[in-house]
């Protein structure tokens, strides 16, 4: 459970920062978040365009740390069972 928190915590933080980021800067930074990047997109679109990557690669991350989570989780079963068994109380 710990490392999982290790991971989801920060995580989710990053992101709901990550998120908000957006608005704000809109809000407090127009003329930067206007600037022109590519023909008429702007740095304000690039960003929220950005978040759909941003939110898949987290999702792959997490694909990938769920697996050693529920890795985890088979061996600690495991070795509950295998105590058990040697107790005699399965």
């Amino acid at each position: 459970m710990a490392a999982k928190a290790r991971f989801i915590v920060p995580t989710t933080v990053f992101f709901i920062v990550y998120y908000f980021a957006l608005p704000i800067l809109v809000g407090y930074a127009p003329k930067l978040m206007s600037t022109p990047v590519l023909g008429v997109l702007n740095l304000a679109y690039l960003f929220a365009l950005s978040q759909f990557v941003v939110a898949w690669f987290i999702a792959w991350r997490y694909t990938r740390a769920a697996n050693r989570f529920d890795e985890a989780g088979r061996q600690i079963l495991a070795n509950l069972k295998a105590e058990l068994d040697r107790e005699g109380k399965l």
